[in-house]
């Protein structure tokens, strides 16, 4: 017998999700009060005594003094302090010792980000996140059994790449964090089990959590959407079903975040056909759990304005790269995110840029990573165009993708530059030059640079499009020392050079 305890949590968590309609009056308020908070905080470290936190505190406009004070940073200019954090120095970006860092793509010198996961945004910021995801779709749907079964997350594990040899120090995927210090309890509303969960061999783990899964009424799942793809063809095919619907009949949704959700959201209609089910979008990196989409007709994302975490933001448009509050923004304008949060990241570049849709809320889209884009030759082409270009040619033409990474082909011999598009195909369209001159198409209506270069083919010839052998992208992932299932780390979807084309086309 089922028994369904969402009528008991439902109240709770609608709550919470009410606290947001005060934020439109507030948003500078809240804000200001989250940066007093971390600098309070922060004032006895090394880094807030050497840039004069407590004096900050002390002026007639603390941000301003902030700004003012506080150098922007990027993940190179702390490295060397959070190597210190590591080995075990106290008070450094934040009071206390970090025990926990949560491994991320690497940046521009290859290498990987440490990112400090403190108590404080554990407590104040990572949970509370995925409690507001929950709280937004109880408060969309009144009538969900979400609590009638279990939630399937899909989390990554830890990998001691540093040579680390203090046991109680934990480096690897964020999801391996979340799961080993959440409370016991979450046990009887979540699978897989903790141990199964932190598994870090793919061939161990992989039919360790289908085995788990299939023995249970799953009714939520969560994970990065390219990931849980393989998960759920491996429930599917051990229990011979054409439809999860067959393994999970009370499934009814599916959170999902790392990655863009419109190329693989016809391959889950499918997967999925005959539920009524529900994809909530989420905006839940390795420095924090930031938006999620709160509203069902609307695919932009509300961001968190009170989980800990102070937001600025550089226009993209502008030369000066000027820093601007949250309370100057304007609609429909693409931003970089620099962040100030409890995990000791001060006035720190995420390397993601955001279109806000609104400003009161605001709500936001994901446009791309700051170097994820290709302009070889002028035609400024984001991620955020070739997610939709992409999707929209797969819809137009039947294919479906798996993976794919872009990067220009410069002009020699008397041709023309063009972009070469390596994809791994789910299905694979009749025609590959078709789907080239569609994906073309596409992207010519969603970008007018891209359009004027490729105007006559005067500038710019149409796109190359390479057909990847199955596993590719996973084997590359492999070689490059960043596979993990579950994890967040992928190739990038875009890039300004040939560097990881090249490596991926040489396998």
């Amino acid at each position: 017998m089922k028994i369904d305890f969402t009528p008991l949590f439902r109240p709770h968590f609608v709550k919470i999700a009410k606290r947001t309609a005060e934020w439109p009056r507030n948003i500078e308020k809240i804000q200001r009060n989250i940066l007093a908070k971390h600098l309070k905080k922060g004032a006895i470290t090394e880094y807030g005594k050497k840039y004069g936190f407590g004096s900050i505190l002390d002026a007639q406009d603390i941000y301003e003094a902030f700004s003012r004070k506080v150098p922007d940073i990027h993940y190179e200019d702390i490295r060397r302090l959070v190597m210190r954090m590591i080995k075990g120095e106290r008070d450094v970006l934040w009071p206390g010792v970090c025990r926990d860092y949560a491994q991320s793509s690497g940046t521009s010198g290859g290498k990987s980000k440490y990112i400090p996961i403190t108590g404080d945004s554990l407590q104040g910021n990572h949970y509370r996140g995925g409690e507001d995801a929950v709280a937004h779709y109880l408060k969309n749907y009144p009538d969900s059994r979400i609590f009638s079964g279990k939630g399937f997350i899909l989390g990554g594990s830890f990998a001691n790449t540093l040579g680390i040899l203090d046991k109680n120090v934990h480096v690897g995927d964020l999801s391996a964090t979340l799961i080993r210090k959440i409370t016991p309890l979450a046990e009887f509303v979540r699978v897989p089990d903790r141990k199964t969960a932190l598994l870090s061999d793919w061939e161990e783990k992989l039919p360790a959590l289908v085995k788990k899964a299939s023995e249970e009424n799953i009714t939520n799942i969560s994970g990065v959407p390219s990931w849980f793809l393989t998960v759920l063809r491996r429930v599917m095919k051990e229990n011979g079903a054409e439809s999860i619907k067959e393994v999970w009949p009370d499934l009814e949704v599916f959170f999902h975040g790392g990655i863009s959700f419109e190329p693989y959201r016809e391959e889950y209609r499918q997967i999925t056909r005959g539920l009524d089910m529900k994809f909530v979008e989420t905006y839940n990196a390795s420095e924090g759990f930031f938006a999620v989409q709160d509203d069902p007709s609307d695919k932009s994302m509300l961001l968190i304005i009170d989980r800990d975490v102070f937001y600025e933001f550089i226009p993209v448009d502008d030369e000066e790269g000027g820093i601007i509050p949250i309370w100057e923004l304007r609609p429909d304008k693409v931003y970089e995110l620099v962040i100030t949060s409890s995990n000791g990241l001060w006035r720190y570049h995420l390397g993601d840029t955001v279109r806000v849709t609104s400003v009161n809320p605001v709500k936001i889209r994901i446009a791309g990573r700051t170097g994820a884009f290709i302009n070889a030759f002028g035609e400024e082409l984001m991620e955020d165009n070739a997610e939709r270009g992409i999707a929209a040619a797969c819809d137009r033409c039947g294919a479906q993708i798996l993976n794919y990474t872009a990067a220009p082909v410069y002009a020699r011999n008397g041709k023309k530059g063009c972009h070469q598009w390596l994809i791994e195909w789910e299905k694979q369209p009749e025609d590959i030059a078709e789907f080239a001159m569609l994906l073309d198409e596409e992207l010519r209506k969603l970008n007018s640079d891209y359009d004027a270069k490729r105007t006559g083919d005067i500038f710019l010839d149409p796109p190359m499009v390479t057909s990847a052998g199955p596993g590719l992208f996973d084997r590359w992932l492999r070689e490059a020392g960043t596979h993990k299932l579950g994890g967040q780390r992928k190739v990038p979807r875009l890039s300004n050079s040939r560097d990881i084309i090249e490596k991926m086309l040489a396998l």
